[in-house]
């Protein structure tokens, strides 16, 4: 019996413990996941956003918090009445023109064999599933708008009350609940140091591929740019593989407006993108232990998005960077 007591006593069996306890709670409440994920990413983000603000101007915290997020919530209101009907239209285009794009017959051997390849994959089922996924997404707007809205006024909250909110929850760690409150502070400073950062980092990266992209674009002279740029954005928050899932698109509106030079001029394009993100902001974003190598990354994105679905491809590395920050896994220095 000593040793029963003495081995759930040791601080790695209850560590252990706790995190599986943290991950079954997590799962019985996987229903309320988007407004959970919504709730940190809103509080993360803004919280960077305040801080920052706060540090360059003279202003009170509270003040800071309501004018960042009444200019929020005003650029949303505005953006979402006046934007989302083409933003529909534009979207349901580019997947129709892609479709009927490769139905077509071909005079181009390589493009015989891309098409060829793509009909060999089904590729029309997906774009028709995808299709149908848009108009779903867009059919339940509704139910997605209170998530966000509900998720947009809990950060406000928290961000409102932070310093009463960081004493009241520190007398936990003097209850009797402490040692729930000590390996639960210990993985909630990991998690948001390390999925918290590699959060951002992507969704900075994704703003300035989205950017980029949507210039270069419109120099081309590309058709629908508002739907392009939602789905370069989107897919700019999947590491890695984002931009090989936007070549394609892109490529096959490349070939149908300007032939085979407009497809290579979009791998160019591409390429000087990801050298940017790559050797750029990547850098200077992450730390050297969130630079996975790409095997990882591609088996990570795989492996959580069967399980999790679209969240799994924008979460699932920042949850694995996590991890092994929780295992104490050190990546050494990239070699030069």
């Amino acid at each position: 019996m000593d040793e029963l007591t003495k081995f759930f006593q040791n601080k790695s069996v209850k560590r252990v413990f706790i995190f599986i306890l943290i991950a079954l709670i997590l799962y019985l409440m996987r229903s309320m996941i988007n407004f959970i994920l919504l709730t940190f990413i809103f509080s993360f983000l803004l919280d960077r956003l305040v801080t920052f603000i706060s540090g360059k101007v003279s202003i009170n915290w509270k003040l800071t918090v309501t004018v960042v997020y009444t200019a929020i919530v005003g650029l949303l209101t505005w953006g979402i009445s006046k934007y989302l009907p083409i933003i529909t239209t534009e979207i349901t285009a580019l997947i129709k023109q892609v479709t009927v794009f490769y139905q077509q017959p071909q005079d181009n051997v390589i493009m015989k064999y891309l098409v060829r390849i793509l009909e060999e994959n089904q590729v029309s089922q997906y774009l028709e599933q995808g299709l149908s996924l848009v108009m779903k997404s867009f059919t339940d707007i509704s139910s997605l708008a209170l998530q966000i809205f509900l998720a947009l006024i809990l950060s406000l909250f928290y961000l409102l009350e932070k310093p009463r909110l960081v004493i009241f929850t520190k007398k936990f760690k003097f209850s009797k609940l402490a040692p729930f409150y000590n390996e639960i502070e210990f993985f909630g400073g990991k998690f948001v140091r390390t999925f918290g950062k590699v959060l951002q980092a992507q969704f900075i990266i994704a703003v300035v591929n989205c950017l980029l992209s949507t210039i270069a674009l419109w120099i081309m002279g590309f058709p629908q740019l508002f739907g392009l740029a939602i789905m370069i954005f989107f897919l700019g928050l999947i590491p890695v593989a984002g931009v090989i899932i936007s070549l394609v698109p892109l490529s096959l509106i490349a070939y149908s407006i300007g032939g085979f030079i407009k497809v290579v001029y979009i791998l160019i394009i591409v390429a000087i993108i990801h050298g940017i993100e790559a050797y750029i902001l990547n850098p200077k974003l992450m730390s050297t232990k969130t630079d996975l190598p790409i095997f990882y990354t591609f088996i990570v994105l795989i492996f959580s998005e069967h399980f999790f679905g679209v969240w799994g491809l924008i979460i699932g590395i920042p949850v694995f960077v996590f991890l092994l920050d929780i295992f104490d896994v050190k990546s050494s220095e990239r070699s030069i």
